[in-house]
């Protein structure tokens, strides 16, 4: 108990499950020799401290506990060498070599037990229904051949199956039974030739006993028998629920996987199986059978031998031929993964055999809890069960490198009054286990998988450098352009100069189309389409002549339309203000003055030589900034316009006639030649 709930057991798994022995922590593990003793029963329990006094006597001191049908059963198990190895990731073999031995005793009434063991009590009556019982004893070496195999290892789901197929060699077997064996005594029943009177005994029913053909006679002359042997079977699977399985995953550039074999890597475990299927044919074994209806007196009774039993009872008849079977066994396993060390085990053992029946071999039931501390060199474990017949038992077991020894209830032994079970084991081995996986250049990339195990690099490149291929400081993982030089803020690349205006689209604006550096790669536009580019005409959205820098020029007809409508500009008489009149023809001169944005004007004021000369320069002044003022105020940029009066100094007709006189009294708009 313990030990084979470790996942250092090693070739010993193969007891339990044959399945535990591939993906094994070992690359082989080699049994020297291991020793393994097992009691149980419900009839006596003894306290631990007491069986070491040498006045000690089982049969007077332990304290009984007798029932109409008690059990006994044990056995001990020598393996010898044996070792298992690795065929390869997916396959394990196991070689075992064991010599075992099996005791039961079931359903006796425990009064009758009591009454063969301490003879009769002279001075009481007394009878028993002792029903059906059942005893046997059967010794045997084993060979085994073990296989198993990983049947599906799919990322969190893990199943592995294995097999044992075992050589068996019959080194001994014995077993009894009774049918509806009765017994009644009469402490006065009998009188004797002598005079004296003894009790009586009265059997019923019938007994019957066999025994392999070396034991019929003195067992110091004990002999193998070369014609009993058979065949063992055992079977089991193992399934391993693995939610972090990425984090043991390596994979290299070709995909294939790889998963570090030192260490476990299930969250939860779960196993079942089915372990010594099959029996032993003692060919040449006896058997003998009794109907024991008689009575006889208490001496006579006490004195049989079994091979005097037909002196006394009717022979009836017998089988030649013995059939011992083997104690096959359903093992039931959940294994909790704490984190790496500790563990938390749930184990049961169920024996499949009936304890009433002839000539059988069988396992006590037990359930166990055992919570594990474990490492490659060392662990230690301390097994909760209850064991069939005995009830809890509290045990401590531990291994360390070659050496193991445990048991399954040293501790409640130790600490409780009522022994009913023990067990023991102890070994040593060769253990021989797998190497932690190897990082060379220590980059976190196992060598396994590592395609530069020699130089440092990331697990996404396999465990090699990045590249950089061009040289251009960008590693090639992230080159958009891996074998031509370029830039980090293109990703590696060179930046194309797609319209080959020696401008970099990166800083081109117009990277389609040809365009100067000036205009940041675009080229110039001619919004108004005079073909004077807008970089250089001062008119920019209304179409000019090239000479006039883009803009519209004045010309002579336009100069003299101005004119014309600046000589219907109409005054108050002697003043400067304008009349309503004129408002048309002053509409007028605006709309063309803004379709020539960019010329300037002049705004002249002249009068006749009627009055003073300084009066008439005052006037010809104040009507040509009236005329300004009105054609700012209405839309024209004042900084295009200057005003001017020259009062009777220009004439443009004779001032001796009314007529002339009326033509020299005007305002006119000239364009400003700059």
């Amino acid at each position: 108990m313990g030990f084979l709930t470790d996942n250092y057991s090693g070739v010993h798994s193969v007891i339990n499950n044959p399945a535990n022995i591939v993906d094994s922590r070992f690359k082989t593990d080699i049994n020297l020799v291991g020793v393994s003793a097992f009691a149980a029963n419900d009839y006596y329990a003894v306290n631990f401290n007491d069986i070491f006094d040498d006045n000690y006597d089982i049969e007077d001191d332990a304290k009984k506990f007798p029932k109409e049908k008690n059990n006994i059963l044990g056995n001990i198990d020598i393996l010898g060498p044996s070792f298992m190895f690795n065929i390869n990731e997916k396959s394990s073999i196991a070689i075992s070599t064991r010599a075992r031995t099996f005791y039961n005793i079931s359903e006796i009434n425990g009064r009758t037990f009591e009454n063969v063991t301490n003879d009769f009590n002279e001075n009481q009556d007394f009878a028993i229904n002792e029903g059906d019982l059942f005893s046997s004893v059967h010794a045997w070496a084993e060979l085994g051949v073990s296989y198993a195999r990983v049947i599906m290892n799919k990322e969190q789901h893990f199943l592995k199956g294995g097999a044992t197929i075992k050589y068996l060699q019959g080194l001994g077997n014995a077993y009894s039974a009774g049918k509806n064996v009765n017994l009644n005594y009469d402490a006065d029943g009998s009188l004797l030739p002598s005079g004296d009177r003894v009790g009586s005994v009265q059997t019923t029913g019938e007994v019957s006993y066999g025994y392999s053909s070396n034991l019929e006679d003195d067992i110091d002359e004990f002999e193998m028998i070369n014609s009993a042997n058979g065949i063992g079977l055992d079977l089991g699977f193992v399934y391993e629920w693995r939610p972090d399985y990425e984090e043991y995953t390596s994979t290299d550039s070709k995909g294939n996987s790889y998963m570090p074999k030192d260490i476990n890597k299930y969250k939860f475990k779960f196993g079942i199986s089915l372990t010594d299927l099959g029996s032993i044919n003692y060919k040449d074994g006896k058997e003998e059978r009794y109907d024991i209806t008689n009575t006889l007196n208490e001496n006579t009774f006490n004195d049989i031998e079994i091979d005097e039993l037909e002196k006394f009872y009717t022979v009836l008849p017998s089988a030649e031929t013995n059939t011992a079977i083997l104690p096959t066994a359903l093992h039931i396993n959940a294994d909790w993964n704490i984190n790496q060390k500790f563990y938390v085990n749930l184990n049961g053992d169920l024996s499949l055999t009936a304890k009433n029946k002839i000539n059988r071999s069988r396992i006590a039931n037990v359930v166990s809890l055992t919570p594990r501390f474990e490492s490659k060199w060392f662990s230690f474990y301390s097994p909760l069960s209850m064991v069939q017949h005995s009830g809890f038992q509290w045990g401590a077991g531990l291994r360390a490198g070659p050496f193991y020894v445990g048991s399954g209830s040293v501790l409640s032994a130790l600490i409780g009054s009522e022994m009913k079970a023990a067990d023991v084991y102890v070994g040593l081995k060769v253990p021989v286990y797998q190497s932690k996986p190897k990082d060379k250049d220590e980059d976190g990339v196992l060598d396994k998988v590592d395609e530069c195990p020699d130089v440092k690099g990331p697990e996404e490149n396999f465990g090699c450098p990045w590249p950089d291929t061009d040289g251009d400081t960008i590693l090639d993982k992230d080159d958009n352009c891996p074998e031509e030089a370029g830039e980090v803020d293109n990703g590696g690349c060179p930046w194309p100069d797609t319209d080959g205006d020696t401008i970099l689209d990166k800083d081109d604006n117009c990277p389609d189309v040809a365009g100067p550096i000036d205009n940041g790669g675009c080229p110039w536009p001619d919004t108004d389409g005079d073909s004077v580019l807008d970089k250089d005409d001062n008119c920019p959205d209304i179409a000019g002549t090239v000479a006039n820098n883009g803009c519209p020029e004045v010309t002579e007809e336009i100069q003299k339309t101005l004119n014309n409508y600046a000589k219907t500009i109409l005054f108050d008489l002697g003043k400067s203000s304008i009349k309503k009149e004129s408002n048309q023809a002053l509409g007028d001169i605006i709309n063309i003055l803004n379709e020539y944005p960019t010329a300037k004007f002049t705004v002249e004021g002249h009068t006749d030589s009627a009055g003073s000369n300084t009066l008439n320069q005052r006037l010809s002044d104040s009507r040509a900034n009236s005329v300004k003022n009105y054609l700012v105020e209405n839309g024209v940029d004042k900084f295009r316009l200057s005003a001017i009066g020259y009062g009777e100094d220009r004439p443009i007709a004779t001032n001796k006639t009314k007529a002339g006189r009326a033509q020299n009294r005007r305002v006119e708009i000239n364009l400003v030649i700059e």
